[in-house]
């Protein structure tokens, strides 16, 4: 795939702005797609999308091909006639610190409002003609969803293999009484994927209108308790009481002598590649219609994959074991054309996998904080870059830019820490400290790489507070918010002027006169 010149934003929706406890596809959504236009960004890279699992992350989805319900708009669903505005009177607890989410709260909120919503839609608030023909189009995965939604509500939340036998066995016998005696419950939550659907589909529009490509995100695995391992068993490596035989992780390395057990199952790729990967097939349909551009998490298991056997605690004894490679990507090249795909390609690469992403012109990533614990042959470094490539900053996996800088808790030895920042600060010249984050920014726009994505964290010059996600933490992940005065007109200027600077915005030359660094 070749890359057009450009550059990006990676902020997810929930670190929008607004008085909601989270961020949603409302009013603050399409502010920032014009933040994003008015400084020439041509990227808005997001986390994914889906409903959020154990540790609240979109990483650990209920499903991966639903949206997640608490992206949802309350003053959208106002202006739709499914709110009054006495409905959106926020808890006082939101306001306590607006840049964490506080989960518990919002979660409750908000699915108060969503279930006075289908009251009010059930009520004659809305036409039910379009939501009957979404129901009927997305029924090969709305269904299965919108029933596990329902009974790990009345299963007290609790893991599907935990459920009553009959149910987790799914049954017919059981599941057929389910979609009797939970009739509007199962509705309801298709209901509430189809309102996501239509303020997705408002925000791409706005965005694509605006020349701004909305770049999603796609893990390799999917998570033990979801709709998508409980619906297609046969699909997975389980046990005949639902849990998994072998899981999912990644080898001992230099940043940890264990490894990481992920406890994602492991796919059955030969039962897959029997029913032509009609499970993948449908999965990338569906995202290729929510995005413009796919990240594709741990590309490297798709060659090949480090198998975990359940029991163990720890990914040190685990072995590798060939993936689809070739063969999944011919099909979905053979059923649904162009694929729009970025390989993520951090850690182990092989030559197989990188024959793999050339076999289908897949660029890679690089990451600049990472290419100071080298030399200058890493190529984590601008000078090696090529145009086939998305170069970041950072990503929502590690501290940013002043967060590194700053750390003073480092699992790195103090020397091997102390050359780091010095290599760094050879590197990219820069004098005034307070600048290492517009210094790594101008270091990756200036670069050849195709695309150039800064974290809005990094961009904005936060510390270590406002990193995204620390893997292997299990709480305090995935909170961060932004508040609508951190976008400033002396920010948008600068960023404005380094994008014009180095080609990457619509309009190639720069406005010297009007904008100031």
């Amino acid at each position: 795939m070749t890359l057009s010149r450009a550059s990006g934003i990676l902020l997810h929706i929930t670190s929008l702005p607004g008085p909601f406890g989270i961020g949603d596809l409302g009013p603050n959504a399409f502010r920032f797609a014009d933040f994003l236009a008015s400084t020439g960004q041509r990227i808005w890279q997001l986390l994914p999308i889906v409903p959020i699992g154990y540790g609240n992350s979109p990483y650990a989805g209920l499903s991966t091909f639903a949206g997640n319900p608490l992206l949802i708009s309350p003053e959208l669903l106002r202006d739709a006639g499914l709110l009054e505005e006495a409905d959106l009177t926020i808890p006082p607890d939101f306001a306590e610190d607006p840049t964490r989410i506080d989960f518990p709260a919002v979660i409750a909120f908000k699915e108060a409002l969503l279930r006075r919503a289908f009251e009010r839609f059930g009520a004659g608030a809305m036409d039910q003609a379009s939501f009957d023909a979404f129901c009927e189009k997305q029924s090969a995965w709305l269904d299965d969803y919108a029933l596990f939604e329902t009974l790990k509500d009345d299963q007290d939340n609790r893991v599907w293999t935990a459920w009553d036998p009959p149910l987790a066995a799914r049954e017919e016998k059981a599941l057929a009484s389910a979609r009797r005696t939970f009739y509007a419950e199962i509705r309801m939550h298709k209901f509430w994927q189809f309102l996501f659907q239509e303020q997705w589909s408002a925000l791409k529009t706005y965005c694509n209108a605006r020349d701004i490509q909305l770049f999603g995100d796609l893990p390799i695995y999917v998570a033990h308790d979801s709709a998508d391992v409980w619906a297609n068993p046969e699909l997975f490596y389980l046990e005949p009481d639902g849990t998994p035989t072998v899981v999912a992780g990644v080898p001992p390395d230099y940043f940890s002598e264990t490894g990481q057990r992920w406890g994602n199952p492991i796919y059955r790729w030969k039962e897959m590649e029997n029913n032509g990967f009609a499970w993948w097939v449908n999965r990338f349909s569906k995202m290729t219609e929510a995005v413009d551009l796919v990240r594709l998490d741990h590309f490297r298991g798709f060659e090949a994959y480090w198998e975990v056997p359940a029991e163990e605690e720890t990914a040190v004894k685990g072995r590798w074991v060939k993936g689809p490679g070739a063969t999944l990507f011919d099909t979905l090249k053979s059923r649904l054309g162009h694929l729009p795909v970025i390989a993520e390609n951090l850690g182990l690469i092989t030559p197989e996998v990188e024959d793999l992403m050339a076999r289908y012109d897949f660029p890679g990533m690089a990451i600049l904080q990472f290419g100071f614990d080298g030399d200058a042959d890493a190529g984590f470094l601008p000078h090696n870059y090529v145009p086939e490539l998305v170069a970041y900053t950072g990503t929502h996996d590690n501290d940013t830019v002043v967060g590194w800088w700053t750390n003073t808790a480092s699992t790195q030895s103090a020397d091997a820490v102390a050359r780091a920042h010095q290599y760094c600060r050879q590197y990219l010249a820069f004098k005034n400290e307070d600048d290492i984050h517009w210094a790594f920014t101008r270091a990756l726009f200036g670069s050849v790489a195709g695309l150039a994505i800064v974290p809005l964290q990094d961009l904005l010059g936060l510390g270590a507070e406002a990193r995204m996600n620390t893997p292997g933490l299990g709480d305090g992940n995935w909170a961060w918010r932004f508040r609508a005065e951190n976008l400033t007109k002396d920010l948008a200027h600068r960023l404005k002027l380094v994008t014009e600077i180095y080609g990457r915005a619509a309009i190639r030359q720069p406005e010297f006169d009007t904008v100031e660094d």
